[in-house]
């Protein structure tokens, strides 16, 4: 992971109390940190910035959260930056939406500012360590250009979040070895794993009915994880 003092993380929130204490704690951290307490204005930023992590809300002024997700996470400039939202909207239906629209990681309001630094360090140090070794996996009927963040199915482009790539990328790179979801959660969302391994799950339905016929190629292994069939299935 690049030295603290490196690192720009944009924090995006309307509430000040909660700008001051995230501010409060990352900066103790060391990081460098901009705010903004608008949908515009963090879509400026986030574009002009370019910021190593992202931590924003759902609810704000302006455009939403989500769609700010929908927006960098369209544009091959800004599609890469990790983001972890912050919010009070807890219910499953925003939890999936916002992995989804390609979010790394979900903390709900009121949160635990010790656990919030634990997941941006894991978040920070995912995307150091993952940086691309290999430009091209292929495996069955995929193949992941990395370099390019561009996944093909026989052939034919699908479009995937940055998080769904790593997932299906990380599956592919290991064909026909089971991949426990404690597995996935540390190796693709950079977290130490919890009781609650439901993230694993919601992002592989997202990303199963993405690749069409090719979706049975992604086995589920019952009560262990998930697999992607070897060449000779």
């Amino acid at each position: 992971m690049p030295r603290k003092n490196d690192i720009r993380i944009l924090v995006v929130d309307d509430e000040p109390d909660v700008l001051e204490l995230v501010l409060f704690h990352l900066e103790k951290e060391q990081f460098k940190v901009t705010v903004a307490d608008n949908g515009d204005r963090a879509l400026k930023l986030a574009r002009e910035q370019l910021p190593s992590l992202l931590i924003l809300d759902l609810m704000l002024p302006g455009i939403n959260g989500l769609e700010i997700c929908r927006l960098l996470r369209s544009d091959p400039k800004t599609r890469d930056i990790p983001i972890l939202m912050l919010t009070a909207r807890a219910a499953e239906e925003d939890r999936v939406k916002g992995l989804e629209l390609g979010a790394h990681d979900y903390v709900t309001k009121p949160f635990s500012p010790r656990e919030l630094i634990l997941r941006v360090r894991n978040l920070l140090r995912l995307t150091s360590e993952t940086a691309p070794t290999t430009e091209v996996i292929e495996a069955g009927p995929f193949r992941l250009d990395t370099a390019r963040h561009q996944a093909t199915v026989d052939g034919h482009e699908v479009n995937i979040t940055a998080t769904e790539f790593k997932l299906l990328a990380l599956l592919a790179s290991r064909p026909g070895e089971v991949q426990p979801r404690e597995t996935l959660l540390r190796d693709v969302w950079g977290y130490e794993p919890t009781l609650d391994t439901r993230t694993v799950d919601t992002t592989m339905q997202r990303l199963r009915s993405k690749l069409g016929q090719a979706a049975d190629c992604v086995q589920t292994v019952r009560g262990v994880g998930y697999r992607l069939a070897g060449s000779n299935e």
